[in-house]
């Protein structure tokens, strides 16, 4: 029998993507399905297409902080954020690809997301990721040596394109059967595919997608017509 696998691309810009990264592993334990985690630089996806990063709209910003918050209250554990946000992800992104961190990968996962969004340390700074990881157990020199090497900065570059190239524009987004579900939301869906209940009419989405616009935002400042 093939054992399934879903695909779990995240940065650890996304509080999101710590939320899911918490119930991830227990869900794919209860169906029996291997999970795969693939570190993605959110920035890259949003640079491919066309996007700005909740951060970066002010409005946006302060209602993300307000669902964290009550979020975390009404699940039951801490959220203290990164000191800085936006930070660099990138080494915290290189030191969990699974070709630097190997089976280590999930506990060092878990290790950093609590690290920068219930402790609230700053991921995206050297001395404090070796810290980290030095009170985690881990082996941080050979780990921190490793992500400044040339090969494994083209890894991580590697596994962005990947994600672009399966239509990830998010974090998080869970891929399983060749199916993309996007943001943490999306538990309750990813359990009605997983179990073989899904509602969706691949039918009905076909033909939505084959509308015409009836109107582009874009063009809207050329045709004269106001908002």
């Amino acid at each position: 029998m093939t054992t399934r696998v879903l695909d779990f691309y995240f940065d650890y810009l996304s509080p999101y993507a710590y939320f899911s990264w918490k119930q991830i592993e227990p869900f794919c334990n209860q169906h029996h399905i291997e999970l795969r985690a693939h570190p993605v630089v959110f920035g890259k996806l949003l640079d491919h297409w066309g996007q700005l990063g909740p951060a970066e709209i002010s409005p946006k910003k302060i209602a993300l902080y307000k669902f964290c918050y009550r979020y975390a209250k009404v699940h039951g554990f801490e959220f203290d954020p990164p000191r800085y946000h936006p930070f660099n992800p990138l080494p915290s992104l290189r030191l969990t690809l699974p070709e630097v961190c190997g089976p280590q990968q999930s506990r060092l996962i878990s290790t950093l997301f609590s690290a920068g969004w219930s402790q609230g340390a700053d991921l995206g700074s050297i001395t404090e990721l070796g810290e980290i990881l030095n009170t985690a157990g881990f082996e941080q020199e050979s780990l921190l040596n490793a992500i400044d090497q040339p090969e494994v900065k083209a890894l991580l570059q590697q596994s962005t394109e990947r994600a672009v190239a399966q239509g990830v524009f998010g974090v998080p987004t869970f891929i399983i059967d060749g199916e993309l579900f996007w943001g943490n939301d999306q538990f309750e869906h990813l359990q009605l595919f997983v179990t073989g209940q899904d509602p969706l009419d691949p039918k009905q989405i076909e033909e939505m997608l084959s509308r015409d616009r009836g109107i582009d935002r874009k063009t809207l400042g050329r045709t004269g017509l106001a908002p």
